[in-house]
């Protein structure tokens, strides 16, 4: 009789010896990942926890906690703006929290800016190790000082400009908008719009100053050639931003707007006034959410890593605990991450339209 599929799987539970196989590394170099040791190359890091994953082997618990590697608990507070970031933030953390055995607590706060202390400080109490701040809450002062006042190890993701007594993971903002600024430049646009993200978070005032920049460093006249709307990163606010950028008596001929989601809503927006995206109007966001390629035209953006901040942000975190635990604290880290422009079908050079027969005859 032929085995048949149940029968011929193996049941066998991968061991400490199949990961360090399939990694190429040692046994003892597959105990110090697993234990959240300092002393492994990123390279090799990356490798055996492909490895971990790819046997989904489990450590033996028992010998964890023998070998002094206590479980950690990591509190994260959210609030959902852009619905697209926190689905990608929240991916690299539970991919991360899995491959580094820690328990993540995520607990929605629905007003930020009012009241978010309460439930982080009901966190702290309740024995977490560490907060990971992901936007809004990492430019939180409130937060910031209470994180501060309780000792308590955090990772800010995505702050604009990061204190420095806090450990943070980001991309430089200001560089990523100054890029897309000249890129827009460079296609031949000269009236640019803008659409500032939520006043509250400093990566919002990082990315104006960089728009400014570039257009300052082109010979620009920021007052005649540029106009900026406020939004607050929400798709809602992108659409009233819009229809003030684009009902103004000279409009721009490109719109740049802070995040994917008030760019989705421009475009929208450019339809219902008859403009053809990008022949009448250039769009372009930043974030690279899912967003980006669900809407028509595709949108060119400013990729950061999202996932790739998540899952750094609890690397950084447990680092940073087990250092605590063993009695040698390590200073506070900022880590930049890479971003990328990526270009798709919503930028185009600007069109020169015929003047009418009637004024071409004057």
């Amino acid at each position: 009789m032929k085995p048949n599929a149940r029968q011929g799987r193996s049941t066998k539970v991968a061991t400490i010896a199949d990961v360090a196989s399939l990694a190429g590394v040692s046994p003892m170099t597959v105990s110090r990942v697993v234990n959240g040791e300092q002393n492994v190359r990123p390279g090799t890091r990356d490798k055996v926890q492909a490895a971990i994953a790819a046997l989904n082997y489990l450590p033996n618990q028992a010998a964890r906690r023998l070998a002094g590697s206590e479980p950690i608990r990591i509190g994260m507070l959210y609030i959902d703006p852009s619905a697209g970031y926190l689905n990608e933030f929240l991916i690299g953390l539970l991919n991360k929290s899995s491959l580094s055995h820690v328990q993540l607590i995520v607990q929605r706060c629905d007003a930020a800016r009012d009241g978010e202390e309460k439930p982080v400080a009901e966190m702290i109490a309740n024995g977490i190790d560490g907060l990971i701040l992901p936007p809004p809450f990492c430019d939180s002062q409130p937060l910031l000082k209470l994180v501060a006042e309780t000792d308590t190890p955090a990772v800010a993701v995505s702050a604009g400009q990061p204190p420095e007594d806090v450990c943070a993971v980001g991309i430089d903002d200001f560089q990523a908008a100054y890029e897309m600024t000249r890129h827009l430049l460079n296609l031949g646009h000269h009236r640019l719009g803008f659409i500032i993200g939520d006043p509250y978070q400093r990566s919002s005032s990082r990315r104006l100053a960089g728009f400014h920049a570039a257009m300052t460093d082109a010979g620009l006249n920021i007052e005649e050639e540029e106009v900026v709307a406020q939004g607050m990163f929400t798709y809602r606010s992108g659409l009233d931003a819009a229809e003030f950028l684009l009902s103004q008596e000279q409009r721009p001929t490109a719109i740049f707007a802070s995040n994917d989601d008030m760019a989705a809503a421009t475009v929208a927006i450019a339809h219902r006034f008859g403009l053809d995206v990008p022949s009448d109007l250039t769009v372009v966001g930043f974030d690279d959410a899912p967003l980006a390629t669900t809407i028509w035209p595709e949108l060119t953006t400013v990729r950061q890593p999202i996932m790739e901040m998540a899952g750094a942000a609890v690397d950084l975190l447990v680092r940073h605990i087990r250092a605590r635990r063993s009695g040698e604290p390590l200073p506070c880290e900022h880590v930049l991450k890479d971003f990328e422009l990526i270009r798709r079908q919503s930028d185009a050079a600007p069109r020169t339209r015929p003047k009418p027969l009637a004024q071409a005859r004057r």
